[in-house]
């Protein structure tokens, strides 16, 4: 038996944090968005986007955020959110991928609403962590690759404030990690560190050549491509390393 094979998946998701990111619309609004593009370091988070969404023009506009950690009970509030954007009208990439515009995401989730301390954005009382961040960078992501179909940019954030529920604390400022069970993505799949059973994804279902249109046939490759350049000429986000 071989002991690798070489491969080339759809999209690569190994497995990651979800969690529910909450900004200010600019009526004053809450945007709520499901993602897990997402990493620390410290007391700074890189947070990976597809920059046609509402976040994105959000985080752009105000500079701040929540960023609600999930667990397993989540789950069901992330299924309902998997497929709804902010954004009206809703990009032509997402509608082919069965989004729909929906305004009201606490509403249409379940969900409740917390004041933060240090930002505008509320926490969400259904989440066991909430972490206030402000954003420092924005800068697109995979622009020259072929592959990457839509404008995607990483938004840099630096940790203000850190929220969690007094059951997962070792101590005053130390979390217990056998008490910490987080939602993790893997694949477009959900799982969870602890026993809890979760419900399947939302984002599982339909087949994951949908995100590799660079794999497809000529009609379906350009029309990709197609696309691809009007979402990057409308909501393509500039590296603000660059601007004076």
């Amino acid at each position: 038996m071989e002991p690798h094979r070489v491969f080339e998946p759809a999209i690569h998701y190994w497995g990651t944090p979800v969690v529910l990111l909450s900004t200010r619309n600019e009526d004053g609004s809450t945007n709520l968005a499901p993602m897990s593009s997402i990493w620390w370091l410290g007391w700074s988070a890189m947070l990976g986007l597809d920059a046609t969404s509402k976040t994105v023009e959000n985080l752009r506009r105000d500079r701040e955020c929540v960023i609600n950690l999930c667990d397993a009970g989540c789950a069901d509030a992330v299924n309902l959110l998997a497929r709804t954007t902010g954004s009206d009208p809703v990009p032509l990439h997402k509608r082919a991928l069965g989004y729909t515009h929906v305004s009201d995401k606490l509403g249409h989730a379940g969900l409740t609403a917390l004041p933060a301390l240090d930002v505008a954005p509320p926490r969400i009382e259904e989440c066991p962590v909430h972490l206030e961040a402000v954003v420092q960078a924005v800068r697109p992501v995979g622009r020259d690759d072929p592959r990457m179909a839509v404008p995607a940019c990483s938004v840099e954030v630096h940790l203000v404030r850190a929220h969690v529920r007094p059951e997962l604390l070792a101590s005053c400022d130390r979390v217990n990690a056998e008490a910490w069970s987080p939602l993790l993505m893997s694949f477009r799949s959900l799982f969870t560190l602890g026993a809890l059973a979760v419900p399947q994804s939302r984002l599982a279902h339909g087949s994951e050549a949908r995100y590799a249109p660079w794999k497809s046939g000529l009609v379906r490759r350009t029309a990709a491509a197609l696309l691809g350049r009007v979402a990057e000429h409308r909501y393509g986000v500039p590296d603000e390393r660059e601007e004076p």
